[in-house]
């Protein structure tokens, strides 16, 4: 039988649940990818990749990494990385970009594999290395996360980065950045309060 209050406590429950994602929700806008185009004290003005500007307030508490060219050589067993990827017809990932965490992210950064926003229908997988063997299609690594496996395949097109510490001195004219993480203001402006800025790079997740 159809229990109304059930179904009430039910959809309550997934509203949490979201909350404590890094989904975007009313309060955390989607990330934000662009170059700076301009620096002024804490405001950014960021050309967006469709053309369009936006203007971004930098919270005084934000935290900022680097992104720093790596190869696939970097990738070790049990490194903790981050891939983005289209899901192929057998289950396995194809990366378009592949990031080594900082050793301080394992246990900080959750293992795990869901939707991202880098194009449609992609996915991004945070999870350690179990192998890594020469494929028919590439490079497969596997990789373990809290509730599973995949197999990633790594192509001559994957871009491979590595975390590296940053700071706001970073984020200046010309610099390509994604903002991971923000909150939308009661005035529509937009805080920034997680950012990864490339060093020489545009960050391809």
């Amino acid at each position: 039988m159809f229990n109304l209050n059930m179904t009430w406590r039910a959809l309550g429950a997934a509203v949490i649940a979201l909350l404590f994602t890094t989904a975007v929700s009313a309060q955390q806008p989607a990330r934000i990818r662009g170059q700076i185009e301009k620096a002024d004290g804490s405001t950014l003005s960021l050309k967006m990749r469709d053309g369009s500007m936006l203007d971004v307030k930098v919270a005084d508490d934000a935290r900022v990494a680097a992104l720093v060219k790596a190869s696939l050589a970097d990738v070790k067993n049990d490194s903790f990385i981050g891939v983005a990827g289209m899901p192929r017809p057998d289950g396995s990932i194809e990366a378009f970009s592949v990031h080594i965490f900082l050793p301080a992210q394992r246990g900080v950064v959750a293992d795990r594999h869901f939707g991202w926003d880098a194009k449609p229908g992609s996915t991004m997988t945070n999870a350690y290395v179990e192998s890594n063997v020469t494929d028919k299609d590439g490079q497969a690594i596997m990789v373990r996360y809290k509730e599973g496996e995949k197999k990633i395949i790594v192509t001559p097109a994957t871009a491979i980065t590595a975390v590296a510490p940053g700071n706001k001195d970073e984020l200046k004219p010309g610099a390509q950045i994604i903002i991971m993480a923000s909150d939308k203001q009661p005035d529509g402006s937009i805080l920034a309060k997680t950012l990864y800025v490339g060093r020489s790079l545009t960050p391809a997740m």
